[in-house]
């Protein structure tokens, strides 16, 4: 796992007063942990770049006044229009801990496999789940392999996934044969695909108008 860092400013301001930071390309953030929350801030394009780096999954080293913390991102404030980041909350860990976090499962040997040569499609039903680990040990994702699969019907499942070292499933309960990928004949995922547009219709309201006035008016 590569090392990301940022480099964040201790920050006076607060309340509405945060507007003029961020028209200057300040973005303010907090930092929790088990000491007292501290607000800090970052420019806008060091703060993107690291945020879209980590995600919300991949430690990242935040110094702070010459201090360095590792942190996770637990939340990210994005406004809506110009998609443009508003804040940022990071929360402190420790190297020695083992943390959960959500990562992502990624699909390798895509492509490659006998099904797809077969023209097959291999589709892919759950992208996240939860691991436990030290931060040390967090994988960027979790890969498995679609290289076996050969026929219609053939599936991966959680339990085909190999956890790296150190690393293990949050809950212990977790159902191992969770599908992660499926195959499907091409005729046979276009009838399903229809037969689920049917139902989204079916379920549509019957008169939006009648659903728009039931709606109680807008205080002012």
């Amino acid at each position: 796992m590569s090392e990301i860092t940022l480099k964040l400013d201790s920050r006076t301001i607060a309340g509405k007063k945060v507007t003029n930071l961020r028209k200057n390309g300040i973005v303010p953030s907090v930092v929790y942990g088990k000491a007292e929350a501290r607000n800090t801030q970052a420019g806008l394009v060091e703060i993107t770049k690291a945020v879209h780096t980590a995600g919300k999954h991949t430690p990242i080293t935040l110094e702070i006044d010459g201090k360095k913390k590792l942190a996770i991102i637990k939340s990210v404030d994005v406004e809506p229009v110009r998609h443009r980041i508003r804040h940022v909350a990071f929360h402190t860990i420790n190297q020695n801990e083992a943390i959960v976090t959500e990562v992502p499962i990624r699909l390798v040997g895509q492509g490659e496999s006998a099904a797809e040569k077969a023209g097959l499609i291999v589709l892919q039903a759950l992208e996240h789940t939860e691991i436990k680990a030290k931060p040390g040990d967090l994988p960027e994702a979790l890969e498995l392999s679609v290289e076996n699969l050969a026929t219609a019907d053939d599936k991966l499942t959680l339990g085909d996934i190999k956890l790296p070292k150190g690393v293990e499933f949050a809950d212990h309960e977790l159902d191992l044969e969770l599908v992660v990928a499926n195959v499907y004949e091409p005729s046979a995922l276009q009838a399903q695909n229809e037969a689920a547009a049917g139902d989204a219709e079916d379920a549509a309201p019957a008169d939006d108008t009648a659903v728009a006035d039931e709606a109680p008016a807008e205080e002012e």
